[in-house]
């Protein structure tokens, strides 16, 4: 089969990684309602997903602004939010389905990098547990940039690791702030939400839209790499 290619051809692929590659999202959530809420933080309830894809630094910050803790100082808080969700990728984690088809589909097309907003160590610690270290030829943390997503700088870090221009580069991302960052350095978004984050706006500048990478397909690949 003939796929009809569009625009500029793709060369490298970049994947976030919790809530995408591993369903760590929900370990997430877990280790800031236990540990915000023993500081009077009343995250539990909230249902505010604002700060789903930033990084750990802002989400401290973000809760910290609106219901000021006294105790633990917002580092402190950083290291145990680390510590906790480790803890709970290592004794509860799982890879979500199709993570592993769709990292080898883009790897049989060009160089794989992982681009997070996750601390290098605590990306390292999740992708030993799941033996996965080997399978990217580069890993970036928005820990490292000035600013973390929605802002590009991870992927655009990411794309220059593998001399690859921004806008030969696929992006696979989960959250808002993900695609927002992806679209803002000029590459294309595959966007893979949750049902209830489907219908947030920015999933619409999405490339394309699937319910789970289990529905990547290897023509769609082959029409933004041929």
């Amino acid at each position: 089969m003939v796929c009809q290619s569009y625009g500029v051809s793709l060369r490298a692929t970049l994947f976030d990684m919790d809530g995408l590659l591993i369903d760590s999202e929900i370990l997430w959530h877990r280790a800031e309602v236990e540990i915000f809420g023993s500081l009077g933080v009343p995250i539990a309830r909230s249902g505010d997903r604002s700060t789903k894809g930033m990084y750990v630094n802002q989400v401290v910050t973000y809760w910290f602004e609106r219901y000021p803790w006294a105790g633990p100082s917002r580092d402190d808080v950083v290291e145990l939010l680390l510590s906790r969700v480790g803890e709970l990728v290592e004794t509860n984690g799982r890879l979500l389905p199709g993570a592993l088809r769709a990292i080898d589909l883009t790897s049989e097309r060009g160089p794989v990098a992982l681009a997070s907003s996750t601390p290098l160590n605590l990306i390292k610690r999740c992708l030993r547990a799941f033996d996965l270290e080997s399978r990217f030829t580069s890993v970036h943390s928005a820990e490292f940039e000035p600013y973390g997503k929605p802002h590009p700088g991870v992927f655009l870090s990411a794309a220059a690791s593998l001399g690859i221009e921004p806008d030969r580069c696929l992006v696979f991302e989960d959250s808002a702030a993900g695609v927002l960052a992806g679209k803002a350095a000029s590459m294309t978004v595959v966007a893979v939400p949750t049902p209830e984050d489907r219908t947030q706006a920015a999933m619409a500048l999405a490339d394309l839209l699937l319910a789970s990478l289990e529905d990547l397909t290897p023509d769609w690949l082959d029409s933004r790499f041929a």
